[in-house]
């Protein structure tokens, strides 16, 4: 009876615990174990040989959509490269501010059916699902609808008040409602869809693209518009936030420039970066950054730029503040005019993911648990320098303080105090002589589950 009673209790501490701790949904779960994504940047201004300026971009329509001539064009060559990087999504921009949709569209006429090359036939959307699903990446999509220099729409508005401002509104409002249509029934599912800039719906006078999402893919994250956000913008483009950066948030959606809450965009957008641990909604940052960006920011490519990649520790160190920090790392890369992933590009890729591999794939031991406290002994005595945390988030962010000790020749050492967990957290300290680790929990909202407890000492090359 004791222990029936007993058990009773636990069960609806968990229970409380579970209503009291926001849960992410299936596809936010697959989101951060994925932990590593690439946004494929691809439009036409890549093929005009000018450098590509984004205000000039967003109210010049191209000069001549036909340029787009990829001779040597390999989706196989893009996705393999990204594999080989350890990627597990991938992000392609159906469209962005030119306007152009790289897909076969009914309802708009700019798109992949207006080009010469190959006969107007050509599917870039088809064919970049195709190689996710034969190199088992997650497929995801990014829409740019918020600027289109072809149809004349600035910051989701045609410009004008008169009556024929308002039949282009119109006009435009139906047309992405079908576009995004045709991206969400024609193609599959997608693991996450991607509105660039946020996109407004019908109560800003924009399209309802929400409605269409929920509809046909409802299995999916949505990012963004006023109404809804499953993963929020980390407040940067540097691939990285601070520690602790919380699984949750206060607010459902984060806006977009003038419409973000106040609140979000103070102190240089800091809640976006650290959400909230007591925010009701499960809502995990991204950690954004071009691979050229180092003294640059090309998020598409740019002749004579190959200088700019990042080199591999800033790369390794962004790892480190994303990842280990609880947020998913977006590396933005970019296929060249020919119409192939560049080789500087696709090298230093390979680099980074046989580095993390390295790093991360032979713990010295490791174990799980639940509770306030997890003992992790040691074979022998053994130097460590890297600790790997992770919860069980499919149960929410339930640890609120936690103290990290080794076992010495001088007895336990406290090697870190922390706050949150979330899906990783990664320490890096001195080296230590420790015969065992154990992890205290002094604070959590229920039972604390530990999903991996890691310990390891990495060279650094």
């Amino acid at each position: 009876m004791l222990f029936s009673l007993g058990l009773f209790f636990a069960l609806y501490l968990n229970t409380t615990a579970q209503q009291q701790v926001p849960i992410p949904t299936p596809a936010q779960l697959q989101w951060q174990q994925a932990e590593l994504a690439a946004l494929v940047c691809w439009d036409m201004h890549v093929f005009d040989g000018e450098f590509y300026v984004q205000p000039k971009a967003r109210i010049t329509p191209v000069e001549d959509y036909n340029a787009f001539n990829p001779l040597k064009y390999d989706m196989d060559q893009w996705i393999k490269s990204l594999k080989d990087a350890g990627f597990n999504i991938a992000i392609f921009t159906v469209s962005h501010e030119t306007g152009f949709f790289f897909h076969q569209s009914k309802a708009t006429p700019y798109s992949m059916k207006a080009l010469e090359w190959q006969n107007g036939k050509g599917d870039i959307l088809r064919d970049f699902k195709a190689a996710c699903e034969k190199y088992d990446m997650l497929p995801a999509v990014y829409i740019g609808t918020r600027w289109n220099a072809f149809y004349g729409v600035y910051d989701f508005k045609v410009q004008g008040e008169n009556e024929f401002a308002r039949n282009r509104q119109e006009h435009y409002n139906r047309m992405i409602e079908k576009i995004v249509e045709e991206i969400f029934t024609n193609y599959g599912d997608w693991a996450m869809v991607w509105f660039d800039g946020g996109a407004h719906g019908p109560e800003q006078g924009g399209p309802d693209v929400l409605s269409v999402f929920e509809k046909h893919q409802p299995n999916s994250i949505f990012y963004h518009n006023l109404q809804r956000a499953d993963i929020r913008w980390g407040g940067s483009e540097t691939g990285t936030v601070p520690y602790p950066s919380w699984g949750t948030f206060p607010y459902p959606a984060i806006g977009a420039g003038e419409s973000a809450r106040k609140e979000i965009g103070a102190n240089n957008f800091q809640l976006l970066k650290t959400g909230d641990p007591n925010g009701a909604y499960y809502m995990p940052a991204m950690s954004d950054a071009p691979l050229r960006g180092n003294g640059g920011h090309d998020w598409f490519w740019e002749p004579n730029r190959a200088s700019i990649i990042h080199p591999l520790e800033n790369l390794v160190e962004m790892y480190y503040q994303s990842v280990g920090h609880n947020s998913t790392l977006i590396l933005g890369v970019t296929p060249n005019p020919e119409g192939l992933m560049p080789e500087p590009d696709v090298k230093r890729l390979k680099e980074f993911g046989v580095e993390i591999k390295r790093r991360f794939s032979d713990p010295i031991a490791s174990t799980s648990g639940t509770g306030e406290k997890i003992n992790l002994m040691l074979p022998l005595k053994e130097n460590i320098n890297q600790i790997v945390l992770m919860e069980d988030i499919e149960s929410g962010e339930r640890i609120r303080t936690f103290v990290l000790e080794g076992k010495t020749n001088n007895g336990w050492q406290t090697i870190f105090e922390g706050s949150g967990v979330g899906h990783k957290f990664i320490h890096r300290f001195d080296d230590m002589e420790v015969s065992a680790v154990r992890l205290r929990i002094p604070e959590s909202i229920g039972q604390p589950q530990i999903l991996a407890f890691s310990v390891y000492h990495i060279e650094n090359n």
